[in-house]
């Protein structure tokens, strides 16, 4: 799932056969390991987690940027929420298995879309109807591990890193065609605990920064908390109609 975007997708080209192998021996045991231990950490039935966000972008030939604060609850297969203030405004986000809602609350808008399936699929078709896309999506994909080397030709080990006192390590990861991405893991859980994607082939080079921090993995979470009560005033916005 290539989603390393900052609100809109960059795909990746497909590789051949011959080509996957060779990357598959450019991604050091190391890296490779580390990615696969997150794969299980991410994959518990239900987790969440805070996401502190710094997005890049170009305004006129200067680089300005947009900051976030996210809370994200996770009750795999279908229930997702999340709860996202920033320089933009308060939206949450919810997904109950069969519905998805998106509610802007400044400006007073909702938009909401029929949907079934994991919450991979969902983000999907999110991204097709309604042109929304989560920049952590790689996290909440089906085989989380799988998602995040989805493109990536190298990867390994660059330097240690420390989170409150709990050791961890940093990894690149280089994802064709200009797309870096690194990756700090926490070494008693495999946690992700920051990420870092730089897009090298885009005009000024912006990056996508992620703090992820306060995860409580296994903890029940009840169904209210992939609920979204709709001002009985906010404007309905229709998502677009599914492709025939």
């Amino acid at each position: 799932m290539k989603r390393r975007v900052m609100l809109a997708a960059v795909l990746a080209a497909g590789t051949i056969l011959s080509a996957s192998a060779r990357a598959d021996d450019a991604i050091s045991p190391e890296a490779r390991s580390a990615v696969e231990n997150m794969n299980k950490a991410l994959s518990a039935q239900t987790l969440s987690f805070e996401a502190d966000v710094i997005q890049q972008y170009d305004h006129n030939g200067q680089p300005l940027h947009i900051f976030h604060d996210a809370e994200v609850s996770v009750r795999r297969p279908d229930h997702l929420a999340i709860d996202m203030t920033g320089d933009d405004g308060a939206t949450r986000i919810t997904y109950d298995g069969k519905t998805l809602t998106i509610l802007n609350k400044v400006a007073n808008k909702y938009i909401q879309m029929l949907v079934t399936g994991s919450i991979e699929t969902m983000l999907r078709e999110a991204s097709k109807r309604m042109g929304v896309d989560f920049p952590l999506a790689d996290l909440l994909a089906d085989k989380p591990g799988e998602s995040f080397l989805d493109g990536v030709t190298t990867g390994s080990k660059v330097g240690e890193a420390s989170f409150e006192g709990n050791a961890g390590h940093h990894f690149l990861f280089l994802q064709p065609p200009g797309i870096e991405l690194e990756l700090f893991t926490e070494d008693d859980t495999s946690l992700p605990r920051r990420i870092v994607v730089t897009y090298r082939s885009i005009p000024g080079e912006p990056q996508f920064i992620s703090e992820l921090e306060d995860w409580k993995v296994g903890d029940e979470i009840h169904d209210e908390a992939f609920a979204t009560k709709v001002p009985p005033d906010a404007t309905k916005i229709e998502p677009k109609e599914p492709s025939q």
